[in-house]
């Protein structure tokens, strides 16, 4: 019995043996190592003590939408279904009849225009942008302070920008060829007719409005509050405090607007087509707008406000040294802290102290400076903990230059 028994465990091990092996063997496998562009091509990255500017490449995404973004890149599916279903999700959460994911604020914009000139006529959407000779309208009404760079975005479809200031010059521009009128939200305090005004002019004339709301969130609120308010359409950043994508931004509003911007949108062959937004970044933009919709903002701005404080304690007790905490009143409204000095006990100046933190080690980029000895910086955009750097090399810089 002893020796039967002994035959047949000898006849299991081969069995076990192997899986033995093969356990040993899916431990010992090692996954490479990931590569590191950023140092493979020699690109500097910096703490982000400026916000989210498209030229610093705006604003890191949270894991969230990263995971949507790489679990989106997994499977076909058709683009209009995508942009049909975010699109229904989106409007809902931000009060408007129908929503488009699009690619920036400026696309939003391109396409709102467009979908404004030619309504669901598939042969003006054909024309565009050479309004000549079409029955399209084709003039846009701006007030002077708002006319600084982005209204420029609209003349892609093929309109002229007509500049006014009171709401007599408006009164007196509107007439056959007006096809909208256009506000730009950051600049509504330099502006002398305010959003109400503005809204209850368009609705005298029958006339349809853009509001561009690119970087002007927080608060939260503002999502939902333009389109509450009447605004025809409403464009906005996706990659700003959103932490969308940054090439991804949201057209809202009325529902007959939006399935017209759509004709000139991708997969179509609009003048949008170049403006293409893939699959991945639709997702990830729904989802990051679910999670900053979702989010404590209050808790939130505690802790912005908590880090601005450990910058201020550690620099403001400098001989001539003067701080203070500036809140812009819409876009990228966040606590942001300006340092300033005297030049006599503090041998610098705001452009040097800014090329000093950029080439130093780690790289800081800030705000930038307002007049010759300040600087401003924000602490939004920054990772855990980046503010104790951000304070300790300010700090340095600051004590190496004083008198």
């Amino acid at each position: 019995m002893r020796r039967r028994n002994l035959l047949k465990g000898l006849s299991v091990l081969p069995v076990a043996g192997a899986a033995l092996g093969r356990v040993f063997a899916a431990e010992t496998v090692v996954s490479p190592p990931k590569r590191d562009l950023f140092k493979e091509l020699g690109l500097r990255t910096f703490i982000n003590a400026a916000g989210n500017y498209t030229t610093m490449t705006a604003s890191l995404m949270p894991q969230e939408v990263l995971d949507a973004i790489n679990s989106g890149a997994g499977e076909y599916v058709m683009l209009d279904e995508v942009q049909d279903k975010v699109g229904e999700k989106i409007a809902a959460i931000c009060h408007s009849e129908a929503a488009i994911v699009t690619a920036g604020c400026w696309s939003a914009l391109v396409l709102g225009m467009a979908g404004v000139l030619t309504g669901l006529d598939n042969k003006r959407v054909a024309q565009l942008p050479f309004l000549e000779g079409t029955g399209m309208k084709s003039e846009v009404i701006v007030q002077k302070a708002h006319a600084n760079g982005y209204h420029l975005a609209l003349k892609n479809a093929g309109v002229s920008i007509v500049v006014v200031e009171t709401r007599e010059e408006v009164e007196k521009a509107i007439n056959e060829k007006t096809a909208l009128l256009w506000f730009l939200n950051r600049e509504a305090p330099e502006g002398k007719i305010q959003h109400q005004e503005w809204l209850d002019i368009a609705k005298k004339h029958k006339l349809p409005t853009m509001i561009d709301i690119a970087a002007d969130v927080p608060p939260v609120e503002n999502l939902w509050k333009y389109n509450d308010m009447g605004f025809d359409l409403v464009c906005i950043s996706g990659g700003k405090a959103m932490r969308g994508p940054q090439s991804a931004g949201i057209l809202m509003g009325k529902k007959d607007l939006i399935a017209a911007a759509r004709l000139s949108a991708p997969p179509r062959s609009g003048i949008g087509r170049g403006q293409k937004v893939n699959k991945e970044e639709i997702l990830g933009m729904y989802v990051a707008l679910e999670k900053y919709v979702q989010q404590d903002h209050a808790k939130e701005w505690k802790i912005w406000e908590q880090k601005i404080a450990l910058i201020d304690n550690a620099v403001k007790n400098f001989d001539g040294v003067k701080t203070e905490m500036v809140l812009p009143p819409i876009a990228n409204h966040t606590p942001s802290l300006r340092i300033s000095w005297d030049e006599k006990k503090v041998r610098l100046t705001g452009e040097t102290l800014g090329d000093k933190l950029r080439k130093g080690s780690p790289s800081i980029e800030i705000i930038g400076w307002e007049a010759k000895n300040n600087i401003r910086l924000t602490v939004f955009m920054l990772k855990p903990g980046q503010e104790k750097i951000v304070a300790q090399r300010i700090k340095e810089e600051l004590s190496q230059a004083s008198v």
